[in-house]
């Protein structure tokens, strides 16, 4: 497999966190970054900044109440939580692989708006890896259940998102992924 690390783009937000570090090892190791943005939002990574404009934003549109069963929880109505889901519809719908930073809860979802991404995933039948915080292990969605695994970045195309509070092991752990893929 090519692994040429100019041939592969990541898809994010820029947001604190997961999203920022994803960014900047995707900078560290030569990989093409675009970060979905709207207007009123102040990501912390303005590299390949991508702005979605309303009928943009509409693509990703599905109703808070949808997201809330889903994900077993609820979310406010307000509207910036809305274009954040709305911005991870892109990103999931833009990157192949998903990878995600966060805590998987009992229920098999991921804590926060970060689930959403990984609910996407499973939809659009993606292959989806998740850091789990407490567990110190990436994991992946097969066969309706997570199962530890230790992922590659291998499609062309993959989105990065997850929790804004990292963790050391979740920072090692993400540049052990870019280092597997890209310095063989």
């Amino acid at each position: 497999m090519n692994n040429d690390p100019s041939q592969f783009t990541l898809y994010s937000g820029g947001h604190r966190g997961a999203e920022a570090e994803f960014g900047k090892l995707a900078e560290k190791y030569g990989v093409k970054e675009v970060n979905y943005s709207f207007e009123g939002h102040n990501p912390e990574r303005n590299v390949g900044i991508r702005t979605l404009n309303q009928e943009e934003l509409e693509k990703g549109n599905i109703s808070m109440e949808i997201v809330s069963t889903r994900l077993s929880r609820s979310f406010s109505k307000g509207n910036k939580i809305r274009k954040v889901i709305q911005s991870i519809f892109h990103m999931v719908n833009s990157g192949y692989q998903i990878f995600v930073v966060g805590w998987i809860l009992p229920d098999k979802t991921v804590k926060g708006g970060t689930g959403w991404g990984v609910e996407l995933g499973k939809l659009f039948n993606r292959p989806i890896f998740v850091y789990e915080q407490d567990r110190k292990a990436w994991f992946s969605w097969v066969d309706n259940d997570w199962q530890e695994v230790t992922p590659v970045i291998h499609h062309k195309t993959f989105a990065g998102t997850g929790t804004r509070n990292l963790t050391d092991d979740a920072l090692k752990a993400m540049e052990a992924l870019f280092k597997r893929t890209f310095n063989n």
